[in-house]
């Protein structure tokens, strides 16, 4: 256990020593964010520190951590992750269109797939009980890695908020998977602790005011491999172990369901990029960049907490914290006018309720 501890800190202390070098070499090759009338940042900023994310996790895990893991998922999954690197750096680069990053995520969920058999195989509901996915196996799985990772992909928008928000969803994971989940591989937690040290060592330069940036090296990476550690947890998924993770990730889950459907409403492709994702309302109704991304902090650890509940719960009370929760999230995303500031169905239906409320005591009143 000291042994495991010690790998992480030396995992920690690698990510800090290598991303001042990604970031000189960042600035050496091109690999920089321009500032432009979608981007926040007002001057040419490094990215491609997800690179020093990549070197880290699996230097540890090759050299310190290897006897941890079984040697042919670690290969597949490194495998894996190389492809999801190599797509990153080369949009970093030469910024590569939506189709042709999601391609890339595509093929390594095929490694994943096929190769290293990460997959959902069956799904137990209340009242049905335990169906075989069989042949719908391969589109859930592969569905589940692209939204994943591409929900990671778009909170990136902020100093520090996709890494923290990720941070906060990681640790949140491993502790369910390990104590309330039944996960039986253990070394799934180890992994998942270990890019957490990967991220804790890059955050200090990432944090508001930043040095260098995730840049989609850093943001698919996470999200690719956010994806695959949930998916350890279901194989054999049930109500409980499917709607955990997608709690957990409720920050970048949200912003990526509200924005297909903003872009949708408005008749526009779904691919297209907008300022209004859950970061830029924040910063339009007057919070400051740190604030905005403290705030989001804030909303994750609220998703975490609730993903610690479904537990202690029985199937009812997992309906009634689902509904809850469903319903006072879309408060907030009326509130802070993440669809638009003239689409609150929900809240005009409590005013109307309200206001057909007060006129009913009135009548009465008067009688």
């Amino acid at each position: 256990m000291y042994s495991i501890f010690g790998a992480f800190l030396v995992t920690l202390v690698l990510s800090a020593v290598l991303t001042p070098f990604i970031r000189r070499i960042a600035l050496k090759i091109g690999a920089v964010d321009k500032p432009n009338a979608r981007r926040v940042n007002k001057v040419a900023m490094p990215t491609m520190g997800g690179l020093a994310i990549f070197l880290a996790f699996n230097l540890t895990n090759f050299f310190l951590l290897k006897s941890q893991y079984p040697q042919k998922q670690m290969w597949l999954l490194f495998l894996a992750e190389l492809v999801v690197i190599l797509t990153g750096v080369v949009d970093d680069l030469i910024e590569l269109k939506p189709a042709q990053k999601m391609l890339g995520i595509f093929l390594a969920a095929l490694v994943v797939y096929f190769a290293a058999g990460v997959r959902m195989t069956t799904l137990t509901l209340p009242f049905v009980g335990t169906v075989n996915l069989g042949l719908l196996s391969f589109p859930v799985t592969i569905l589940w890695i692209l939204a994943i990772t591409n929900a990671v992909n778009l909170i990136d928008g902020l100093d520090g908020l996709a890494t923290g928000v990720s941070i906060i969803a990681l640790f949140t994971s491993a502790l369910t998977g390990y104590f309330f989940l039944n996960v039986t591989n253990v070394y799934i937690s180890i992994m998942i602790f270990n890019l957490i040290a990967a991220l804790a060592g890059f955050l200090p330069y990432n944090f508001n005011p930043a040095k260098i940036y995730l840049g989609d090296t850093g943001s698919l990476f996470i999200g690719f491999m956010m994806a695959i550690f949930s998916l350890s947890g279901l194989k054999n998924a049930t109500f409980i172990t499917l709607i955990i993770p997608v709690v957990i990730m409720g920050v970048p889950i949200t912003d990526t369901v509200y924005a297909i459907l903003r872009r949708k409403l408005n008749n526009r492709p779904i691919s297209q990029a907008d300022k209004h994702h859950l970061h830029h309302r924040l910063i339009q109704m007057g919070l400051s960049h740190r604030q905005t991304v403290l705030v989001i902090y804030g909303i994750a650890l609220i998703f975490s907490l609730i993903a610690f509940l479904y537990p202690f719960s029985s199937l009812l009370g997992s309906f009634l914290l689902t509904l809850a929760t469903l319903v006072g999230l879309e408060i907030f995303v009326e509130l802070i006018g993440l669809v638009g500031d003239d689409r609150q169905p929900l809240l005009n239906l409590i005013k109307r309720l309200a206001l057909g409320f007060k006129s009913d005591k009135n009548t009465s009143n008067k009688k």
